[in-house]
């Protein structure tokens, strides 16, 4: 596909996203940044994927943030837009409509935190650390991750993390809810490979729905937000899968679904 700073793998439904500039611990800065942006634009898309891993190239990092050199130089004009394309392209990621893993290889700091953030789940490295140094830098996690961060965890330890700008080990993490599993570090690709197969065996439109319903229906009144359950369910039983899934589990077999 041509893209310096990013590689994409597919195994079956299967995708894996690299953001890969190791050199540099695989921070954000603008090229890497337009690079992930135009292939979740133009590319992704048309991958008929169930799952997508996103991870970092090397095992040091999977993201360790935005390019601080780069990002002192822009002018006030130059910030914004960055931050626009980073919501852009991190909205699309979050709003994607099959599930997303965040591979958790090392650090995962600022942006790459709150890339990780997108990702409906997040398996960590032992040896990751995760946080939002911003304030260090005399900013604040401007790239969503002042308000996922805060869904995730609650107001008080969001804060904490925050206003203090220390990183975290992945058990900590873990007990914060920032992630879902933490691994051994030589296998954090495997469990979320495994994950993701496990996933995508599963019927696509009823995950779809699922997601749609936990993500938008979170940010709704409860009333709305069982209303808009009742709407997708009853989407997914119209559906082919939804007949496959109910006879192959009355004939004790395993499904076959096609995603229609």
């Amino acid at each position: 596909m041509g893209y310096e700073y990013i590689g994409f793998e597919k195994d079956g439904a299967i995708g894996t996203l690299t953001i890969s500039r190791p050199k540099a611990l695989n921070a954000l800065n603008w090229d890497t940044l337009k690079d992930l942006g135009s292939f979740v634009e133009n590319d992704l898309p048309n991958q008929e994927l169930r799952v997508l891993i996103i991870t970092g190239a090397g095992d040091k990092a999977f993201v360790a943030g935005a390019d601080i050199a780069q990002m002192s130089e822009m002018s006030s004009s130059e910030f914004r837009e960055y931050v626009d394309y980073a919501h852009k392209i991190y909205d699309l990621i979050e709003n994607s409509p099959y599930p997303s893993i965040a591979a958790v290889n090392g650090y995962a700091l600022g942006g790459g935190c709150e890339l990780a953030l997108t990702c409906d789940i997040r398996i960590a490295s032992e040896k990751a650390k995760l946080g939002f140094p911003e304030v260090k830098l005399g900013i604040f996690p401007g790239w969503g991750g002042s308000q996922r961060v805060t869904r995730i965890m609650g107001n008080g330890k969001a804060k904490e993390l925050i206003y203090t700008g220390e990183m975290v080990s992945a058990e900590e993490a873990l007990r914060l809810g920032l992630v879902e599993r933490v691994v051994p570090h030589e296998v954090v690709m495997k469990e979320a490979m495994e994950l993701a197969a496990s996933i995508a065996a599963r019927a696509p439109l009823a995950i779809s729905a699922a997601k749609q319903a936990i993500n938008t229906g979170s940010e709704m009144k409860l009333k709305e937000a069982l209303n808009l359950e009742k709407d997708l369910i009853d989407g997914c039983f119209d559906t082919d899968d939804r007949a496959e899934g109910m006879k192959a589990f009355l004939e004790k077999r395993d499904p076959d679904f096609k995603g229609k």
